[in-house]
């Protein structure tokens, strides 16, 4: 197997959870685009992130069926590993800031792929839900306080490619800040945390802890 690197990433404030990211930094390893679809299929994480160039903070985004343009968590993971305050995606520039124990990214809410925002009244509906059949990608939430701007959300990908249900999801945190115009603090998944924000010029930050796997 092409060496690659495993983190968590979106981690919770106990540095338990977060999403797995395969990273291969030697993007060179495995240039064309179909060998790095096979691989990310063969790794099976919800997404993978080849490093095409690390200086520049060029990277190529990949879940086990689909390349992208742009995605949260794999953005955030590659930021914290190589350490770059830029990374450039196939959707554009992206904005990197690491602030403590905190990596954020900041791009528009354009880039993220189209999710649908289902709201439910409580964190325990959300709790609750059953994982929907294949053929749209939701992402259930409910406020825990919206005075604090605190959010319960679980994400369901629905690409019936083996991921019924992704821990943490910055795309659509991303999406869902945009859509309320504010500041959150998210409790997705069993217990991974993603803190997002309104910045100037039309961006939104999205960030978390990332560690690497045991």
């Amino acid at each position: 197997m092409t060496d690659h690197e495993v983190l968590h990433v979106f981690c919770g404030p106990d540095g338990g959870y977060g999403n797995l990211l395969g990273v291969v930094r030697d993007g060179a390893a495995l240039p064309a685009e179909a060998d790095r679809q096979a691989f990310a299929r063969e790794l099976g994480f919800s997404e993978t992130v080849f490093v095409d160039d690390p200086e520049r903070g060029a990277v190529d985004i990949y879940t086990p069926t689909l390349r992208l343009p742009f995605a949260g968590h794999p953005c955030v993971g590659a930021a914290w590993l190589l350490g770059v305050d830029r990374l450039v995606t196939r959707a554009g520039v992206v904005d990197v800031r690491h602030d403590g124990a905190f990596t954020r990214i900041a791009a528009p809410a354009a880039w993220a792929p189209p999710r649908t925002l289902r709201c439910h009244g409580t964190p325990a509906e959300v709790d609750g839900l059953a994982v929907p059949p294949p053929g749209e990608w939701i992402y259930a939430w409910a406020w825990v306080d919206e005075a604090a701007g605190t959010v319960r959300a679980r994400a369901f990908p629905g690409r019936d490619d083996g991921i019924d249900e992704d821990e943490a999801t910055g795309a659509a945190a991303l999406l869902l800040t945009a859509e309320l115009g504010r500041d959150l603090t998210i409790a997705q998944g069993r217990g991974s945390q993603i803190v997002t924000g309104i910045r100037d010029g039309g961006l939104i930050e999205v960030g978390g802890r990332v560690r690497r796997a045991d």
